[in-house]
Parts: structure tokens; sequence; C-alpha cells
């Protein structure tokens, strides 16, 4: 990883110059440090859980425990995300197994 001289901000590689996120200040690699940079693979898409609306829940984890407000049933996909302060507990969100309602759960 390199930081930029002028802003202390990440670089990147474009081509063969490495340039700054913030500021665009840019230079050339270094061929004797090259070997030093790793670069890391994309995130796979099998482990991104979306809770928008219209996302795919089916495969995630199941719970048994809810019921659905919509249609009574008492299975839904859900999913647990943070959506307040690192203090506070994550909000789980659900999606019937049966009729596809959407709901959330504060804790």
């Amino acid at each position: 990883m390199q930081f930029c001289d002028d802003c202390g901000s990440m670089m990147h590689t474009d081509g063969d110059e490495m340039v700054c996120q913030s500021c665009g200040a840019s230079v050339e690699k270094d061929a004797d440090r090259a070997a030093e940079f790793v670069s890391t693979a994309q995130q796979a898409d099998d482990d991104v859980i979306e809770t928008e609306e219209g996302a795919d829940f089916e495969g995630k984890p199941t719970a048994n425990d809810v019921v659905c407000e919509a249609c009574g049933h008492t299975k839904a996909w859900y999913t647990i995300k943070q959506t307040g302060a690192a203090d506070e507990p994550p909000t789980r969100f659900f999606k019937c197994q049966e009729c596809g309602y959407r709901w959330r759960e504060y804790n």
C-alpha cells in the first residue's frame, strides 16, 4: 500500500503510475517495490446480504421464532445489520417464506 506524499491518502494503480484517490497526485511506480504490493480479489456476491425491496433472501438463514403479520406463517428468511451506533443492538430484517412480506425487528 502506498500513501500520497502531498495529502497522506491511499494511492491506487493506474497503468504505470500510482494515483492519489483524494488529490489526484501521481508518481511513477517503483519497479523494485512492485513485488511488495498486493492486490486483493474483489468480494464475491455470494456472501453479500441484500436488504432492500426485491432482494433475494432465499438461501439465507431461516428464523422459526417469528410470525408473519400478513399471513401468519411461522418461517422467514432473515439477515442482521448494524443500523445504529456500535453500542446499540443490530436490526433483524425478515422476509416471509410464504407470502414474501417484509418487516424488521429492533432488539
